[in-house]
């Protein structure tokens, strides 16, 4: 049996409320050649069964780290190419695969890392906001861009709470990945939702403060 070409990793934290749209934009794609793997970390809710139903992959793990969740992910991968994407965040179109597919096959073996550009929403003012990615100024963001698994080899996140991508980005630009950006608008990063593991995070450091 072939290989995927895309493996799209979804790390999950009782996330009930939120995955579906998540898991939606990917089902919709109109690139179909792709393995879905979620890994359901310390889940407390209907997450992991939501997932159990169109997961290609379902991973259990009880971390309580995205990092080490996508970490399980990667391991099990098998595509040439690996997204992420977060559970409370979603594609914005239907052909975010197929343009990222075309854009491989162009650039074929010269590129290790392909980017697209974002929009951001979160505080103080919930305004979306639109980035884009730029391969000489490369943000950390994972979720931005689609690895070739190769060059990712055996590069990890980091064990810790939050921020996982510095440290995974830093040893992925260590390697000199060739990028390429295909500057098109694919990814809403749905920043602070409440109950997401960064605004948990950043309400217990601030109350710690008080």
């Amino acid at each position: 049996m072939s290989k995927p070409f895309f493996s799209v990793i979804v790390p999950a934290h009782n996330s009930e409320f939120y995955i579906m749209n998540c898991i939606s934009s990917i089902l919709k794609q109109t690139f179909k050649d792709y393995e879905l793997i979620i890994v359901c970390d310390k889940c407390e809710d209907n997450t992991e069964s939501l997932a159990r139903v169109v997961a290609d992959k379902l991973i259990v793990t009880e971390y309580g780290m995205d990092g080490l969740a996508r970490n399980a992910g990667i391991d099990a991968a098998e595509g040439e190419w690996i997204l992420f994407l977060d559970d409370d965040d979603w594609w914005i179109h239907e052909y975010v695969l197929e343009e990222l597919h075309n854009a491989a096959v162009k650039v074929g073996p010269f590129v290790d890392m392909l980017c697209f550009d974002f929009i951001w929403k979160g505080p103080p003012e919930g305004q979306p906001a639109y980035f884009v990615n730029e391969p000489d100024a490369v943000n950390i963001a994972v979720w931005s861009k689609a690895f070739r698994r190769d060059m990712i080899g055996n590069t990890r996140f980091p064990a810790v709470r939050m921020t996982s991508d510095v440290g995974f980005m830093r040893e992925i630009c260590r390697k000199q990945p060739r990028c390429y950006a295909t500057h098109k608008l694919m990814y809403y990063y749905n920043f602070m939702r409440k109950g997401s593991q960064t605004e948990i995070y950043e309400r217990e450091h601030r109350e710690a403060g008080q």
